[in-house]
């Protein structure tokens, strides 16, 4: 019997679903099986050059000129669709990215959370008066940039399309999408809810295709006046270079190489189950992942066998079974890559207590599953404490006192989230000081809020998404004095 061809999804320019100009299509396929799920239009630098040409004009003649409250409606409709639809969204997501079903409709219901947040908060984000040494008024206005480019990631393409576009909408500027190569059936889905809600097209686009001439194009385009890009420090610092000539606003949300210090008084009992998720939540692909495990030395190894035990338990399987804790990888280059570090970790001297393997029973087979990998023994110097993985690889490195453990955390090029576990008020206070992350988070390992700035330092990027700032990030403040005299 033939196989079925996978459907066909297009890019979302202007009104319409419609084939690239270039005629290629590229093969989704579910990273738990391996199968084909969607054939889709990958979109060339010709493409982008319309959309943006579109997002420009619909910008000025339409989106911009309408008031905060009725920006703020559309994305109520949006986030109202999204909650309504969220089944059917989190199971494209769980097939298309290969994360347990509970865990994308989660990520799904973000989404609507991002919009209705943002609906809310552009009503009360505004200028404010001055004041000035002449007479007069000095007073600031908030204003829309233009077309902005928002340049996706493959690990979590529903939330984080709904991060950037939320914002960049309500502030009244039009939006061109590109998602991740592999993962872009979410975002389509968005753009698609948001013309069903009344956006006037060309306001939101969506285009898959390669980050090296689509990306690449959308960035050095002169009508672009913003990019914000989550992705990896390399491809992070090319974006950075292309928007250079045409002086864009940049934001760029990077690498990570996050830390977990977990001090001699912290509660174990609620920091163990808590920790350990904040290093394999996502099978370990995840910017802020607490891949580096710093545990003071009194406690170190008790605190080991627990981990190597909570490891060995995680059950890794099917995303679509309810019992399954960790799904596969997304892709089997990427789990070879992974793969590669679980070996460089075991060539530079470190201690592979568990994981870090390929299932063999044939259910899991065809996937790029990879069992979740914990090291002992490593240094802080050794490539696999240093770089960041982005799989589930747990690196577990002892410390002695509050000063080591600060300066271990700030070894390296990154500098994104991070938790600190302690009983000891000042001691959490000190030391959340002393490391340089842009988020942190306390006897917690949530370091993402809809309502808070989130970024990173150093490698990990530059701006900030999420909280008011996100607003900012997304206007431009013009400075008005009305004189007296």
């Amino acid at each position: 019997m033939p196989v079925p061809e996978p459907p066909f999804e297009g890019i979302l320019l202007g009104a319409a679903r419609r084939e690239g100009s270039g005629g290629e299509r590229r093969t989704i396929a579910n990273p738990a099986t391996g199968e084909p799920i969607a054939s889709v239009a990958e979109a060339t630098a010709e493409d982008g050059d319309r959309a943006v040409r579109l997002a420009e004009e619909t910008f000025r003649r339409d989106w911009r000129r309408r008031t905060p409250r009725e920006r703020a409606a559309a994305l109520h409709r949006i986030a109202a669709s999204i909650r309504e639809k969220a089944d059917a969204l989190a199971l494209l997501e769980c097939r298309n990215v290969g994360k347990p079903l509970a865990a994308a409709r989660g990520e799904i219901l973000l989404g609507a959370d991002c919009f209705e947040f943002y609906a809310g908060a552009v009503l009360g984000f505004g200028g404010r008066t001055v004041p000035v040494s002449k007479r007069g008024t000095c007073l600031t206005l908030r204003e829309p940039l233009g077309v902005c480019a928002a340049i996706l990631p493959w690990n979590f393409p529903f939330a984080i399309a709904t991060w950037k576009a939320a914002p960049a909408l309500a502030m009244g500027n039009a939006v061109v999408l590109k998602p991740a190569e592999d993962t872009p059936l979410s975002a389509l889905a968005l753009g698609d809810l948001a013309l069903e809600a009344g956006l006037p097209p060309g306001t939101l686009q969506v285009l898959p295709g390669a980050g090296e001439t689509l990306g690449a194009a959308l960035v050095a385009h002169p009508l672009v006046s913003k990019v914000s890009f989550t992705g990896s420090t390399e491809v992070g610092r090319e974006v950075m270079r292309r928007a250079a000539d045409g002086l864009k606003r940049v934001s760029l949300e990077l690498g990570g190489k996050s830390a977990c210090l977990i001090f001699e008084d912290a509660d174990l009992d609620r920091c163990l189950p808590s920790a350990l998720w904040s290093a394999f939540d996502n099978a370990g692909q995840d910017c802020c992942s607490r891949s580096r495990f710093l545990v003071q030395r009194s406690i170190h190894d008790r605190v080991l066998a627990d981990l190597e035990a909570r490891t060995r338990a995680i059950r890794v399987g099917d995303p679509l079974d309810p019992s399954t804790e960790m799904g596969p990888l997304i892709t089997p280059a990427h789990r070879k890559r992974v793969r590669s570090y679980v070996e460089v970790g075991e060539r530079e001297g470190a201690r592979r207590l568990c994981g870090g393997e390929s299932p063999t029973d044939p259910a899991r087979a065809r996937g790029s599953y990879l069992t979740p990998c914990l090291f002992a023994g490593a240094r802080a110097d050794m490539r696999i404490a240093r770089e960041e993985i982005f799989g589930p690889v747990l690196v577990a490195i002892p410390f002695g006192d509050e000063e080591e453990a600060v300066a271990l955390a700030n070894e390296g090029a990154y500098g994104l989230s991070g938790s600190i576990w302690t009983r000891d008020l000042g001691r959490a206070l000190r030391v959340a000081r002393g490391i340089e992350t842009g988020v942190l988070s306390v006897n917690s390992s949530a370091s993402v809020h809809l309502e808070a700035p989130f970024g990173g330092r150093k490698a990990s990027g530059l701006g900030r998404e999420l909280g008011l700032e996100a607003l900012a990030t997304f206007s431009e403040e013009k400075s008005v004095f009305l004189s007296e005299e």
